[in-house]
C-alpha cells in the first residue's frame, strides 16, 4: 500500500507564517503567481522540492502555535534573536536556513513541556 502525504493547505501556512505571495514565493523558490494558483487551486505543488519546502514550513507552523500563544508566535518570526545571530526566525527561512528554526522551536518545545 502507498504512502499518501497529507494534504497541505498553502494558503494556512502563509497566512500561519504571516507571509505575502512574493515572500512565501521567495522561501519555496517560486513566483507569487505559483503561490497564489496553488491556493486556489488547493492542490499540491507539482515539484517534489517545493512539496518538501511546503511540508517544512507547515511542520515550523505546527509547532510554533503548540509552543507559542498567539502574540508569542508572532514575535517568534519576527524579532531578532541571538540564537539567530540576530535575524528574525523569518529571515532565517528565507535563506533556506528551516532547520535551524525547527531545531529552536523543538528546543523551546521540550522547555514548555517540563
Amino acid at each position: 500500500m502507498a504512502h499518501v502525504a497529507p494534504v497541505i493547505d498553502p494558503r494556512a501556512v502563509r497566512q500561519g507564517l504571516d507571509l505575502s505571495y512574493e515572500r512565501m514565493g521567495r522561501v519555496l523558490d517560486v513566483s507569487s503567481r505559483t503561490v497564489l494558483r496553488m491556493e486556489e487551486l488547493g492542490r499540491a505543488p507539482r515539484s517534489a522540492a517545493v512539496a518538501a519546502r511546503l511540508a517544512e514550513l507547515a511542520q515550523i507552523l505546527e509547532l510554533g502555535e503548540l509552543v507559542y500563544s498567539p502574540e508569542g508566535w508572532q514575535q517568534f518570526l519576527t524579532l531578532p534573536q541571538l540564537r539567530f545571530g540576530g535575524r528574525t526566525a523569518l529571515q532565517l527561512i528565507e535563506r533556506g536556513e528551516a532547520q535551524r528554526v525547527l531545531g529552536a522551536l523543538a528546543t523551546d518545545y521540550e522547555g514548555a513541556a517540563t
